[in-house]
């Protein structure tokens, strides 16, 4: 069975279990706290898959790590570990994201700059690029990139629209050299 189906439905039923209990948002909120803190901490899961620590250690580091995640984030996390599948936390994560952004008419936009944006400028792009993409709104993450010269590169899902100085200028060396 592929990995990611096994993170899907554990996020499935996690989402299903917001749903029915109004949590959809608080949820989305935690489990983006645990992804962004499982990406940047690769170690944090090797050692929850060392077969030095008990089943009973790797809860108790995870319940003290994770101590402020609601009952039902923690009881995810705990089947889990019980399951052996603590190498998916964050694709469960991410597949909780993606069905709970679904369910919000959101989607999740990477947008490069040359600078940072300020917040009128990311809602201005999140107002008029999001319509394009048949979304509600945008959850925009800022990445800032000096070889873009100027201009924006938004990555929406797997549509990236170029309007960057750079993306420019290389298409415009592709025409010319033709």
């Amino acid at each position: 069975m592929s990995q990611n189906v096994i993170a899907e439905r554990y996020a499935l039923a996690l989402f299903m279990l917001a749903k029915e209990q109004n949590l959809i948002e608080d949820l989305t909120v935690e489990m983006r706290t645990l992804k962004k803190v499982l990406t940047e901490n690769p170690s944090f899961l090797t050692l929850l898959s060392s077969p030095k620590l008990t089943l009973n250690e790797k809860k108790n580091v995870l319940q003290n790590v994770f101590s402020s995640v609601s009952p039902t984030v923690e009881n995810t996390l705990m089947l889990l570990l019980d399951a052996h599948r603590q190498n998916e936390i964050t694709d469960v994560a991410e597949a909780y994201i993606n069905l709970a952004n679904e369910e919000s008419g959101i989607a999740d936009a990477l947008v490069y700059s040359a600078r940072p944006l300020s917040s009128e400028e990311s809602h201005a792009v999140s107002a008029s690029f999001a319509a394009k993409v048949g979304k509600r709104s945008l959850n925009i993450e800022n990445i800032v990139d000096t070889n873009l010269l100027g201009g924006l590169k938004i990555r929406i899902g797997n549509r990236i629209f170029d309007g960057s100085l750079r993306g420019k200028l290389d298409r415009l060396e592709r025409t010319l050299t033709t």
